[in-house]
């Protein structure tokens, strides 16, 4: 548990020091991290009644916590409230299974290289997922669980980040949900695209009667859905090998995105059917690869993790005679990359001008003022009336030195 329990003269009252993880949490949400057992209710009447305090004082359900604050804490609430979690034993195998897909980990997070055809959640029927394994990372009994703070599909392989405390989960969370993380995938298309690098935007929406299960593009009820892509290389007109950067984060956002462009992932006969498999000896998995995360670290660096290739499709990339290594030039970061302050200036004066640009000529078709040539004079047109006429512009006086035309 995070922060050290204190012996204090009341017997049973518990004493706890806000570490690091929970700073600037609120105190409902310290329980639920720390002490699940004790429910909402008993924390708000704890606080109402000034039982629990916080460096002596009085506080309420949704104060903020410091670190380094002592947190005084009655004794008792269990019992009424909901039981502690019963943590799962896990075999051997299982251990040694999710020790096989770590590729580095530290105080904060683990990073994992989640293999092709492991879900990542449990759901109906769903008996072994990533999430079912994390006990395998903890040590005491009142260590916190470790969290996943992102997904893969289930046939998606690649690199998974499992938060190791609730404090790095908020943190990674917000840099998932504010789209700072960086996320590249490798995929194995059916065919070429004509255009070598661009932009898919296209909204997707759940595909009625699949359950959710499905997606689809709805132009009209779809939620905004953009996916930066690249051919890397290709083999004859055969297949394509592509990087995709998912600019948003909708479900089965990189599938439906190929298939909406005639270009299938490679084995993705659910948005493709038969269309999505090669004749030969390719793999019919999904060649669907998280193949590199760039993300912040609650230490101030960059989290850069790498996956390898599963082996179905390292073999269908050597048949296609495909390099890895054209792959493993820098990303794209550009594109998901948060503006700098000095970006954000030049882009508010350029839209400032442009407004007002806008309504100099909103102001001078309203008024009928003169309109300019591009050498900046007046072009003659547009003049008002005179005062007291007929309302027709004034003739033109003739040429000095030259007759009017009758």
């Amino acid at each position: 548990m995070t922060g050290k329990t204190q012996t204090t003269g009341t017997p049973g009252v518990r004493q706890f020091t806000v570490g690091a993880d929970d700073d600037g949490v609120r105190l409902d949400r310290w329980f639920k991290r720390h002490l699940p057992q004790v429910g909402f209710a008993t924390v708000s009447r704890w606080a109402r009644t000034g039982q629990v305090r916080v460096d002596g004082k009085r506080v309420k359900p949704d104060s903020r916590l410091e670190t380094g604050q002592v947190l005084r804490i009655p004794p008792g609430g269990e019992s009424t409230d909901r039981p502690a979690r019963v943590r799962r034993p896990l075999t051997e195998e299982e251990i040694a299974r999710a020790e096989a897909m770590v590729i580095e980990q530290d105080r904060a997070a683990i990073v994992l290289n989640k293999e092709p055809g492991l879900a990542t959640q449990g759901g109906s029927g769903m008996k072994e997922h990533v999430d079912g394994l994390l006990d395998a990372f903890t040590t005491h009994d009142d260590d916190p669980r470790p969290r996943l703070v992102h997904r893969l599909d289930k046939d998606t392989s690649g690199v998974l980040l499992v938060a190791r405390t609730p404090g790095s989960a908020a943190f990674f969370s917000k840099r998932f949900s504010g789209r700072t993380a960086k996320k590249v995938y490798w995929a194995l298309v059916v065919g070429v695209p004509d255009i070598a690098e661009g932009t898919i935007d296209a909204p997707l929406a759940k595909q009625p009667g699949t359950g959710g299960e499905k997606m689809y593009v709805d132009e009209v009820g779809g939620q905004p859905a953009r996916t930066r892509y690249r051919v890397v290389d290709r083999a004859g007109n055969r297949a394509a090998w592509v990087e995709l950067q998912p600019l948003t984060g909708r479900t089965h956002q990189l599938r439906v995105h190929m298939a909406a462009i005639g270009h299938p992932i490679v084995g993705d006969g659910k948005y493709a059917g038969q269309d999505a498999f090669l004749t030969g000896s390719i793999s019919r998995k999904l060649h669907l690869h998280a193949r590199r995360l760039i993300i912040d670290h609650p230490d101030g660096d960059k989290l850069d993790v790498t996956a390898d290739l599963p082996e179905h499709f390292a073999a269908s990339m050597a048949q296609l005679g495909f390099d890895e290594a054209l792959g493993d030039t820098p990303m794209d970061a550009e594109a998901y990359a948060p503006p700098t302050r000095e970006q954000k200036k030049r882009a508010a004066k350029a839209h400032a001008k442009q407004v007002r640009k806008e309504r100099r000529g909103e102001r001078r078709s309203r008024s009928g003022a003169t309109t300019r040539k591009p050498g900046g004079k007046p072009s003659g047109k547009g003049k008002p009336a005179r005062p007291g006429g007929s309302g027709k512009p004034a003739a033109k006086r003739p040429a000095r030195g030259k007759p009017a035309k009758r």
